[in-house]
Order: structure tokens, then C-alpha cells, then sequence
């Protein structure tokens, strides 16, 4: 049997995690305009690969794909 009481920290501790690199990238709302912090741990992963999408210079020729 698995003690799920040591697992809500563990999550806690990644979403808090997550949400403070958003709030340090300035990201402050959801691309669906929700406040980050009313996110869970998931929405708040996509959000943060979203946000390093935004990040990569597209115009630097290493970074093209084709």
C-alpha cells in the first residue's frame, strides 16, 4: 500500500517549482488567461514549455529546422 500523505508534497513542491519559472519569465496569466496560480501542476507544465517555445530565436540559423 502506498502512503499518498508523502506524495501531495512531493507534487506541490514541482508545481511551485514550475510556477516560479513562469513568474520569473514574466509569464503571469495562461494563454487562456487564467492567473497562474490558480493552474495545477499540469497546466502549468504546458505553460512552461509553451513559454521556452517563446525563448528560441528563430532567426539564429542554428535554430532553424529546415
Amino acid at each position: 500500500m502506498r502512503n499518498y500523505n508523502s506524495v501531495q508534497p512531493t507534487t506541490e513542491m514541482k508545481r511551485n517549482f514550475v510556477l516560479e519559472r513562469l513568474l520569473e519569465a514574466g509569464v503571469t496569466k495562461s494563454q487562456l488567461g487564467q492567473d497562474l496560480h490558480e493552474l495545477d501542476y499540469e497546466e502549468l507544465k504546458y505553460e512552461l514549455v509553451l513559454q521556452s517555445f517563446r525563448e528560441i530565436d528563430v532567426q539564429s540559423d542554428k535554430n532553424k529546422w529546415f
